[in-house]
């Protein structure tokens, strides 16, 4: 594990104290959590930003449209086989 070196506003600093003491966790493990979970948010925001993306793009539709159709047909096709 590497060593990781910040500083952080007074304010900031108190307030993991606070929490860290509620919660009876180190410090060092309340922030890799909290990273954790701002990290994956983040990733989900791209997520949903390329969705909204490909919403708005009509191949992109298209595309899904078509897929969608053939997948139905096979459905259909395996229900009455």
């Amino acid at each position: 594990m590497s060593t990781f070196t910040s500083t952080l506003p007074d304010q900031l600093l108190e307030k993991l104290s606070q929490k860290a003491k509620e919660l009876k966790l180190p410090k060092n493990k309340l922030i890799e959590k909290a990273l954790e979970i701002y990290l994956d948010q983040l990733n989900k925001a791209e997520y949903i930003k390329s969705f909204k993306a490909a919403a708005e793009d009509e191949d992109i539709m298209t595309i899904a449209e078509e897929g969608m159709a053939e997948y139905f047909t096979q459905i259909s096709e395996d229900e009455a086989g």
